[in-house]
């Protein structure tokens, strides 16, 4: 009998420590996004063993549109559209922070499901999966913020940001020379922001930015014309 308590115990504890070889922390299911724009999806991945393991992480069945597309990015390095699966070494004990799947989420209003799985290589049968749901909504009509003849701008949104931002205009004489210029609370240049005139939308990224109060300034022709507070929180 003591024989298989202890065998029974042995079993048991291979087996708690099978399943606790990773695991997929701070899964988030529901994500929602403006058409339009670029949402990222964290994947984290936390090594419980005591060796360095690849894993795979692969977009195993989505329902995504024409006009969306959706890849793997580790930090800013990102993989082409095509490609399904993504493989990481992560060391023992290490949580990798930087991989994404990056949604860009088209045109249309919409929802979507992605389903992901993830496994050590060369071992399948521990594999964990998640899906995640995303609403794809319409944008709602900002008001104005400046109108003249040469150009129409919308208010930079969201604000406050956190990563990035974007702002909205339409350049009405080819000619203008517009652009947005950044600088923090002591006047300290952060960045220029060129608004093309066959564009209608640029993005702010704020990423390097420390939290805290910013100002931007419409320029026409090098003729500051408006200045708006941008708040960053981090």
């Amino acid at each position: 009998m003591k024989t298989l308590a202890t065998f029974f115990c042995v079993l048991m504890t291979s087996l708690l420590a099978g399943a606790q070889q990773f695991e997929l922390p701070d899964i988030q299911e529901n994500y929602q996004a403006l058409v339009g724009e670029t949402l990222r999806i964290p994947i984290k991945i936390k090594n419980h063993s005591d060796k360095a393991t690849f894993y795979i992480i692969r977009k195993a069945q989505s329902d995504l549109g024409q006009s969306q597309k959706g890849y793997f990015c580790l930090d800013k390095n990102c993989l082409e559209a095509s490609f399904s699966e993504f493989s990481k070494r992560v060391e023992a004990g290490e949580t990798i922070q930087q991989l994404a799947f990056v949604l860009e989420s088209g045109l249309v209003a919409s929802q979507h499901s992605i389903r992901f799985q993830v496994y050590p290589k060369g071992n399948p049968t521990e594999m964990r999966e998640f899906t995640v749901f995303v609403n794809v909504m319409d944008r709602v009509e900002k008001p104005v913020l400046f109108q003249s003849k040469e150009i129409t701008i919308q208010d930079v949104y969201p604000n406050p940001v956190q990563d990035h931002a974007y702002i909205e205009y339409r350049i009405h004489q080819e000619n203008t020379k517009a652009k947005l210029s950044i600088h923090n609370i002591l006047g300290k240049p952060m960045d220029n922001i060129e608004l093309p005139a066959h564009e209608t939308r640029v993005k702010l990224s704020t990423e390097e930015y420390t939290a805290g109060i910013y100002f931007y300034t419409l320029y026409l022709d090098n003729n500051g014309v408006l200045t708006r507070k941008l708040i960053v929180r981090k």
